[in-house]
């Protein structure tokens, strides 16, 4: 297992695709959870890159939709890693449409992914650090920390957390 830091670049992730009529609600937009589909894909392979390992999923943060996908649009998801810790990271994922005649692009909705690296039997483990080297890589990876204290510290006080089922 090679631990050696990697930089953000090297998770560096795109992904687009066409909207078509099957992705679509009755307006003519792209459906809510084909783009949360979509998001989780992105992120994981982001993950992929960087880890080297199976992932799963383990937290959504902060997704917005900001703007609706038109049916014939393009949708463009870019995705990084923004933060390593112990066994798990974080990618942020960005997503566009693209107006195929124009060109023009918007940005649509953003969320932050949690991934935790697991062996074939489902234990947790290491990941490479993340190389920060620019003041936004460790601005972003400092709100990253942020919003892991936060969630973890939800989860502690959860009564799921200590109720067995």
């Amino acid at each position: 297992m090679d631990l050696a830091p990697k930089h953000a670049s090297e998770s560096a992730t795109e992904m687009v695709q066409v909207v078509l009529p099957n992705d679509a609600n009755p307006l003519g937009y792209i459906l809510g959870g084909t783009v949360m589909h979509l998001i989780d894909i992105a992120g994981a392979i982001a993950c992929h890159r960087h880890a080297r390992s199976s992932l799963v999923t383990a937290a959504v943060d902060d997704l917005q939709f900001l703007h609706p996908i038109k049916v014939g649009d393009l949708i463009i998801l870019k995705a990084r890693v923004t933060c390593a810790f112990t066994t798990s990271l974080e990618a942020q994922v960005e997503v566009y449409s693209e107006e195929t005649l124009t060109g023009r692009r918007r940005l649509t909705s953003r969320a932050y992914l949690t991934f935790v690296a697991v062996t074939a039997d489902g234990e947790r483990r290491p990941v490479p650090p993340l190389l920060l080297e620019t003041a936004e890589q460790r601005r972003v990876c400092e709100e990253a920390r942020a919003r892991r204290a936060v969630r973890l510290a939800r989860k502690e006080a959860s009564p799921a957390a200590t109720t067995p089922p």
